[in-house]
């Protein structure tokens, strides 16, 4: 049997007067549809786990959350809706609550891993013509440039190309190449 945790009942207490009735709500459904659940709190919020997270339910100064830990497996898009709680109304009934924490509770027993986000691929670096025509002119910022990161790049172009004027930007080419010529990002004036 579960037992709750002190913590929790402090956390609730002390939120806002509109969350304390939503959180008391998710916690008797999450106990409601698991028995044997632990009430633990981490990153300053309530979290209930059972052989593993299933939920944690932060309150915030204008709304609170239900995120289901292993959410994106059986929710998908539709998680989403539950990350912007002012009042009961935005939640469903407590039939279909349960049912997704009882889901939640079938992936954690079943010990079904939540898969890792997926990664995007980094966006391709388009450096101007008028820069790449300035680093060809000097061989030395052509090769550092080549051998910078793709964030340090994307600095340096990023930086020239917002440039509203001519001049501006012819400027700060000079000074590009300049500091590229001697190995120093973009940053470098910011760092002691």
């Amino acid at each position: 049997m579960s037992k709750k945790n002190p913590r929790v009942d402090a956390y609730i207490a002390e939120a806002a007067g509109f969350a304390r009735p939503i959180l008391n709500r998710l916690r008797k459904l999450v106990h409601a549809a698991c028995p044997d659940v632990r009430e633990t709190m981490k990153w300053n919020a309530p979290f209930y786990e059972h052989k593993g997270i299933l939920v944690c339910t932060p309150a915030f100064k204008k709304h609170c959350a239900l995120i289901f830990w292993k959410g994106r497996l059986f929710l998908g898009k539709e998680r989403g809706k539950f990350r912007r709680i002012t009042s009961s109304a935005d939640l469903p009934g407590d039939k279909i609550l349960t049912g997704y924490l009882q889901k939640a509770v079938e992936l954690n027993e079943a010990g079904i891993k939540s898969p890792a986000p997926k990664k995007s691929k980094p966006k391709k670096i388009i450096v101007p013509d008028y820069f790449l025509a300035a680093l060809k002119k000097n061989k030395k910022a052509l090769a550092t440039f080549g051998n910078f990161s793709p964030s340090c790049r994307r600095e340096y172009v990023g930086w020239i190309v917002e440039a509203k004027r001519d001049g501006t930007r012819a400027r700060r080419i000079k000074i590009a190449i300049e500091g590229i010529a001697a190995g120093k990002t973009q940053s470098w004036k910011y760092r002691q």
